[in-house]
């Protein structure tokens, strides 16, 4: 299956060189570049793009205004936001309108092209110690918010212990670990909290868990 991607950023010389490098692999295609992100939120409506990596800072519409149009439009376009730091202070409101994670522009194409894949399929873009501190960041400087915590309720108390393990920055194979449990068991009980939680990936649950309050930053 070919990964069909959106690049968003108002460097002409950035979008090129990252669709050089996407286009260059054999399962990943650019559908469109936009050097803005109102253009970005046009052509995610039009082609419908798989993953889009979105720019944080652009003119018009900045990239997290896009992205929080892209996902409250109800598209199942994956946001991966580009950054030139790696705990830029943006990223924080951008996980919180939608987004997937975020990449380095700096990143190289064996990294650009793994985080494509990764974002696409629904995994966890960053490493557990990464993921982490990015989300213990996110919860102190942004607090709680009103949690809702009525869907937390249609969660077994193995799924909701399986969501406190994620937003740890656990991946599968250490959850089964850790569990006791085989691989394939959890990414069953994954899948099926993104269902009742209506969330979109792993990121997502991860952002949910701290603002529910069902994981304390530092813990």
């Amino acid at each position: 299956m070919t990964i069909r991607v959106l690049i968003a950023d108002d460097q002409a010389m950035i979008r090129g060189s990252f669709a050089v490098l996407l286009n260059a692999q054999p399962d990943i295609e650019v559908v469109g570049e936009a050097d803005n992100g109102a253009e970005a939120v046009r052509q995610v409506a039009e082609h419908a793009p798989d993953v889009a990596l979105m720019d944080i800072r652009m003119p018009e519409l900045d990239g997290l205004e896009a992205t929080r149009r892209i996902t409250e439009s109800g598209s199942l376009t994956k946001i991966l936001m580009l950054t030139t730091f790696d705990l830029d202070e943006y990223v924080y409101e951008a996980l919180r309108a939608g987004a997937s994670g975020f990449l380095l522009k700096t990143s190289s194409a064996h990294e650009l092209a793994a985080a494509v894949r990764t974002i696409a399929t629904g995994g966890a873009l960053l490493a557990p110690t990464v993921t982490k501190r990015l989300i213990e960041e996110f919860s102190k400087r942004g607090g709680p918010r009103a949690p809702r915590r009525d869907r937390v309720a249609d969660l077994t108390e193995r799924e909701t212990q399986v969501l406190c393990l994620i937003a740890q920055g656990l991946s599968n194979a250490e959850l089964a670990e850790q569990l006791v449990i085989a691989e394939q068991t959890v990414k069953t009980h994954v899948g099926r909290i993104l269902v009742k939680l209506q969330l979109r990936d792993r990121t997502q649950a991860a952002v949910y868990a701290y603002e529910a309050g069902l994981v304390v930053a530092g813990e």
